[in-house]
């Protein structure tokens, strides 16, 4: 028996700390990177989540204090002049801020996606435009407003944008689970890898882990030290795809704002903002890697705890 012990890989002398598993080796090198990658695609994928989470809060604020009133055209009535008179009795209710009636013109541009340019609206029963921004929503106000609507032209129809509002609420909640659902994926697949990681250090450091028990070890000590190990490997893998999703964010932000003058940059400004996740977002991203890291050595303690038990 001593002659055995004596053959093994020397673990630790007065002096130094106990090294159960090679610092750099080959596999905990391609953990780091497998733990990088997991952290980038979840940080990723919740920074994703503010941001959408945030763009629905914009545009839903931005059309709950809007309504759009459409004066169908119905012979026998001048619909232009009826936009006339609704926006400007309009503008004496409390509550309402604007109400502004939309040119010809201004329904062209409105349609040129669809219809083309150069199209006679006076060949096409288009509907007649007032827009209105409220600064209160108040039940009264839209009460009063529908009132006032009703008496000027019956063939008005107010559209509060309500249901929109609550298809986009939708949405961005179905949006938000589908992101939770990837980010429970991801932390299952790092989880699985972390496991096979800690079960193939054990296997490679049998013999010294039998000598500690030998010498009167327990099994917390040789848990806590392989702990240590992934926990480390943990924190830097971590950081390293906690910084490339922060440097990701920050570059497509710095690329919006060049290209917010084109039509396609306001698009996508107008769908997503400007890819500033502000510091809720940054601090959420570095909770998810710092709870990628705690992940990385809990599981591995929790593995040697099973696997020393079985042993045992």
């Amino acid at each position: 028996m001593i002659m055995w012990i004596k053959g093994l890989p020397r673990i630790f002398s007065v002096g130094e700390r106990l090294t159960l598993i090679p610092a750099d080796s080959t596999a905990g090198r391609a953990l780091v990177t497998v733990i990088a990658i997991m952290t980038f695609l979840a940080t990723l994928t919740g920074g994703s989540a503010i941001l959408v989470r945030e763009a629905s809060r914009d545009w839903s604020a931005t059309a709950a204090r809007e309504m759009t009133i459409q004066i169908k055209p119905v012979s026998g009535r001048n619909a232009e002049g009826d936009g006339k008179k609704i926006a400007q009795a309009l503008q004496d209710i409390p509550g309402i801020e604007d109400a502004r009636l939309f040119s010809r013109e201004e329904s062209a541009r409105l349609l040129e996606p669809w219809l083309g340019s150069g199209v006679d609206l006076g060949e096409l029963p288009v509907p007649t435009l007032v827009v209105v921004k409220l600064q209160s929503a108040s039940p009264s106000t839209l009460t009063t407003l529908k009132d006032r609507v009703r008496q000027i032209s019956p063939a008005a129809v107010v559209d509060d944008h309500r249901g929109w509002v609550q298809r986009l609420e939708r949405m961005t909640g179905a949006l938000v689970i589908v992101a939770l659902m990837v980010l429970g994926l991801v932390l299952t697949a790092m989880g699985l890898a972390i496991a096979f990681a800690t079960r193939g250090a054990m296997a490679g450091s049998r013999e010294i882990v039998s000598v500690l028990h030998f010498v009167g070890a327990s099994d917390h000590f040789i848990a806590r030290e392989f702990q240590r190990h992934f926990l480390r490997l943990g924190l830097r893998g971590a950081a390293f795809g906690g910084l490339a999703s922060i440097i990701i964010f920050l570059l497509s932000g710095w690329l919006t704002s060049r290209w917010s003058a084109d039509p396609a940059g306001e698009q996508i400004e107008a769908l997503f903002g400007q890819f500033n996740l502000g510091g809720s977002g940054f601090l959420t991203i570095g909770f998810i890697a710092a709870m990628m890291a705690m992940l990385t050595g809990h599981i591995s303690r929790k593995v040697v705890y099973r696997q020393l038990r079985r042993v045992g």
